[in-house]
């Protein structure tokens, strides 16, 4: 497919749509199991009769319209970076082409924010997602009730323990599950819409929304914060752009998933419209379950936890995809990233992000211990996201597309509106539990710019009184002796003589026949290709200046790109070539650029960090690393 990359263009589109649908929209296709319920039934409950039904279901369809459809599907998937979509792949897109705007640093905290508040959303997800299924063992059966937080806790013990191994091998029953899932949803709710068929065209009304919001403006507001979970996974269409493209993702929206949910919203109200004030009380505390006759109720259960750890498992992929990108933009610091498979470069299991992930599910679990509890910790994150998306977006169009303002600006207050309404709302739930992602959003996004700026600072100090190479290769390096074999000194800087060879030359008073000064690039781009990857430039006396460029999706292996080698005295040889590397030991000072405890925060980051040896794939047995003090 054209529009997100080439590789994909011998694949075929119905293909990509059907396999979207079983990694994509996993997180919004378990929506109706607890969306409409807590609407209802939440905290601030509604009674089910026709005025609250018809204006909650209007008020979902039009979310789905307005938030899914027109601002993800329609205008924000356009914003891709090389294909790749997400906050980061939307900030790095921003920066390179309008990075000299005025409001660039607040822009990109405003993106690094975005992707802070989805390691909230990572881990509330599976929590809700996963709870929310087996509490339907409730409605087969009372007796299970006190199972369904054990079982709740196995099923994601289970799902986290099993991602080392990857996702390759299971990944291909992902799409036959999901796509059965949602046309048993579909299913459901056209058995139930004949015994009331008013929900048909009342849904489409946007009167009834306005009525409801007009009439008990108070109790629709409180509203607004349990519909949005309707919709949320909708930023995930755009996060996931990059595996399967933006063509896919919108057919398998427009005629898989979004008619499937609206028939179920559809079913649900019907069901409640359909029985006795007193009957539909009950129903209210689970209508999802409900829509299923007692016979099939067990197995709908089973597919909906199915359906529900797929969804879990959407999240916890994004979240290594994340960090990887986080990582290799500058935002965080080398953790350790296995590839879990061969084929796919997208494949990757990151163990520090993955562990802790599953503890703070389970304590979630164990704390909130049913949906509806976690359902006040839920959205807060969601909506903060989109409510930032719309600002990043805002920007694109007028500073970037130029886009006509009386086109743009409408749009732009439709969005704002809606989104501003349904963060307000969800903002009442801070007290209940909307804490949770805040404060998770907080930690994190102190650690990212913690990290960035200290790392900036970093680079400062290094680049400060370096010896050029042009001197040093015609003086130091025509005096030293001269030992076979290639010395490669990894820096981040691209200018001057790296410390670590200067320090390797006082200590050992040696300087190999072939060095390189190893550069490393990360591009805001997702993949480089292989022919622009190395940058060569001779110095003379046999030393070089070499930078292998990548993308922040790519796979970074320096020995193998070596051994690709064209210039520069040509290959590298394993058994042949040395890696010297600096490691720094930071020294806190009382400098006016950072707090004290941010000074301390960045050190205990970098004393923890992954090895520059493990992470650039370098052979332990050709490393040698020099030490030295910094102080900051």
């Amino acid at each position: 497919m054209a529009e997100a990359g080439g590789h994909r263009s011998s694949a075929s589109t119905a293909k990509l749509a059907a396999g979207a649908v079983g990694i994509v929209f996993g997180d919004i296709g378990t929506s109706p199991i607890y969306a409409f319920r807590e609407t209802f039934a939440g905290h601030h409950t509604l009674v089910p009769d026709a005025l609250h039904v018809y204006g909650v279901l209007s008020l979902i369809f039009w979310s789905m319209m307005i938030i899914v459809t027109l601002k993800y599907v329609t205008i924000i998937m356009r914003a891709d970076n090389r294909g790749e979509g997400g906050s980061l792949a939307l900030l790095a897109l921003y920066t390179r082409q309008g990075g000299g705007a005025r409001w660039t640093k607040g822009i990109i905290l405003l993106g690094v924010f975005a992707t802070s508040l989805f390691y909230g959303d990572s881990m509330i997800t599976p929590a809700i997602s996963v709870l929310s299924a087996v509490e339907g063992l409730s409605t087969v059966n009372p007796a299970f009730s006190p199972l369904v937080i054990p079982l709740a806790v196995v099923i994601l013990v289970a799902l986290f323990s099993v991602q080392r191994f990857g996702t390759a091998g299971i990944a291909r029953f992902f799409a036959p599950v999901m796509l059965t899932y949602f046309f048993v949803l579909a299913l459901l709710g056209l058995a139930h819409i004949p015994n009331h068929l008013p929900v048909l065209w009342e849904m489409l009304n946007p009167l009834n929304a306005t009525h409801f919001l007009g009439t008990e403006p108070y109790r629709a507001f409180f509203a607004l914060g349990s519909v949005v979970l309707a919709v949320t996974g909708a930023e995930a269409l755009y996060a996931d752009m990059g595996h399967f493209g933006r063509k896919p993702i919108r057919l398998s929206w427009l005629w898989i998933v979004m008619p499937a949910l609206l028939l179920n919203y559809l079913g649900q109200g019907a069901l409640l419209l359909s029985h006795d004030p007193a009957s539909a009380q009950k129903l209210v505390q689970n209508p999802f379950f409900y829509l299923a006759p007692d016979l099939l109720r067990l197995p709908l259960v089973i597919l909906a936890t199915l359906a529900t750890v797929i969804a879990s498992q959407a999240v916890i992929s994004g979240a290594f995809s994340v960090t990887q990108q986080a990582i290799q933009l500058g935002f965080m610091p080398r953790l350790r990233i296995e590839h879990t498979s061969e084929d796919a470069a997208g494949q990757i299991y990151v163990p520090v992000i993955n562990w802790l992930l599953l503890v703070a599910v389970i304590l979630l679990v164990l704390t909130f211990r049913s949906s509806s509890n976690l359902s006040a910790a839920y959205g807060i994150a969601v909506t903060g996201a989109m409510l930032i998306d719309t600002i990043l977006i805002s920007v694109i169009l007028l500073s970037l597309w130029k886009w006509r303002k009386s086109l743009v600006i409408p749009l732009l207050a439709l969005f704002f509106t809606v989104d501003i309404l349904y963060f307000g709302a969800n903002l009442l739930k801070v007290p209940e539990g909307g804490w949770v992602p805040l404060l998770i959003g907080a930690l994190v996004f102190t650690l990212l710019t913690t990290w960035a700026k200290g790392r900036q600072r970093l680079l400062r100090y290094f680049s400060r009184e370096v010896l050029p190479v042009e001197l040093f290769a015609r003086t130091g390096a025509k005096t030293a002796l001269r030992v076979p074999g290639t010395a490669v000194f990894l820096t981040t800087s691209t200018a001057g003589v790296p410390p670590s060879l200067l320090h390797n030359l006082k200590h050992n008073k040696v300087l190999h026949e072939r060095t390189f000064l190893l550069t490393v690039k990360i591009a805001d781009v997702p993949r480089v290709p292989d022919d622009e990857r190395t940058e060569v430039e001779s110095y003379g006396s046999g030393i070089y200046r070499v930078i292998l460029n990548y993308g922040f999706m790519d796979h970074i292996h320096v020995p193998r790109a070596l051994a690709r080698l064209d210039g520069g005295g040509g290959p590298c040889k394993v058994m042949e070539t040395s890696y010297f590397l600096g490691r720094q030991t930071l020294l806190p000072s009382r400098g006016k650029w950072m707090h004290r405890w941010q000074e301390q925060l960045f050190a205990s980051m970098m004393r923890n960090s992954e090895s520059a040896m493990t992470y650039f794939r370098l052979p332990p047995n050709r490393v040698v690393e020099l030490g030295s003090q910094v102080k900051i």
